[in-house]
């Protein structure tokens, strides 16, 4: 698993996941309204307290935005890291097609952010990443639901995002004559 396809599978979802499936013991919820990450793109924070999470996330543009399969996704994120992330850092990610479950895993953080073009330490302070993605045309139409829990190598909590997105949406009449 690469981490590019992660931030392309949060990157490309439109509505939140209310619930945190990892079983963590976190419980304070914070207002709906509040779960909105910054920027144009359909990621959200999970339904969980983020007052001490590890990365502040500034804004995630997308583009294009919703992503469409066939086209380059262009992602531009921008943060803040509060302290310093070390190896042994891992996210606990789960990956739905509808209520079918594809992928639910734990990765080495620091092994995938490689994809992106970062290293760990990753040190304290300012972060942006650009990533452009060439998404297939085969994507299989449907509903996508991503979470993303990170945490430090000693447990702490670093973010939790989740996202969803549906492709291969409706054709038009006119466009389904158009592929006669």
């Amino acid at each position: 698993m690469r981490f590019s396809t992660t931030l392309i599978a949060l990157a490309t979802a439109a509505s939140a996941n209310p619930l945190n499936t990892f079983g963590s013991e976190r419980q304070s919820l914070v207002r709906r309204d509040d779960l909105a990450i910054p920027g144009d793109n359909p990621l959200k924070y999970c339904d969980t307290d983020h007052k001490d999470d590890i990365i502040t996330i500034e804004k995630v543009d997308l583009t294009p935005n919703p992503p469409e399969a066939g086209t380059t996704l262009i992602i531009e994120a921008s943060g803040t890291v509060k302290e310093t992330i070390v190896e042994g850092a891992y996210v606990k990610l789960q990956v739905k097609y509808g209520y079918i479950r594809l992928i639910s895993t734990q990765a080495d953080l620091c092994k995938e952010i490689k994809n992106v073009d970062l290293d760990c330490p990753i040190e304290k302070g300012k972060i942006s990443i650009t990533k452009s993605v060439d998404l297939p045309k085969e994507i299989p139409p449907g509903k996508y639901t991503v979470e993303a829990d990170v945490y430090t190598v000693d447990d702490e909590h670093v973010t939790c995002l989740t996202a969803t997105v549906i492709f291969g949406g409706k054709k038009s009449f006119g466009s389904i004559l158009g592929d006669l």
